[in-house]
């Protein structure tokens, strides 16, 4: 079953959760909803950077995780200067940059996302039934840029 518990009206709390089951078009519609909460948020300068970065994390659910659940928590950062995004699933495998060819199709979705945002990184759950992979985008982070923060687990460098 699918499930979406947005803010209350009355209530000022900076957050989004949805449970779905991922397909082709899911992540196009989560964009749509990650836009509207950081435009609402004032934090439009970095809708960009933090849909793309969304996408990339859907598109490894739909890729490999069996069943395609998984949980999206949208949240404003305490100082309400940036979003903080988590993809949660309870599949155990750690997700990896797929070191390849150029040419190759896949195997660039983290390297994206270490590019776009200012911080992310992956938490593998105590019981070792899933995991959240997460990314946050700052408005305005002086002397900070994207991928300045050492994120959990950190793509390998490319020859």
């Amino acid at each position: 079953m699918n499930h979406v518990i947005a803010p209350r009206a009355e209530s000022e709390e900076p957050v989004h959760r949805a449970d779905f089951a991922m397909g082709e078009h899911s992540a196009r519609h989560l964009r749509r909803i990650l836009r509207l909460y950081l435009n609402g948020w004032g934090l439009a300068a970095v809708a960009d950077a933090a849909e793309l970065a969304l996408t990339e994390l859907i598109a490894n659910v739909v890729r490999h995780v069996p069943g395609r659940r998984c949980q999206t928590f949208i949240f404003r950062l305490p100082d309400g200067d940036g979003v903080r995004v988590e993809v949660a699933d309870g599949c155990p495998t750690v997700p990896r940059v797929a070191e390849g060819d150029v040419l190759d199709e896949g195997g660039r979705g983290l390297v994206l996302v270490d590019a776009v945002a200012d911080k992310w990184g992956v938490e593998v759950r105590r019981d070792g039934g899933g995991k959240t992979v997460w990314f946050e985008c700052l408005a305005a982070a002086p002397g900070a840029g994207a991928g300045s923060v050492t994120p959990t687990v950190r793509p390998a460098p490319r020859p």
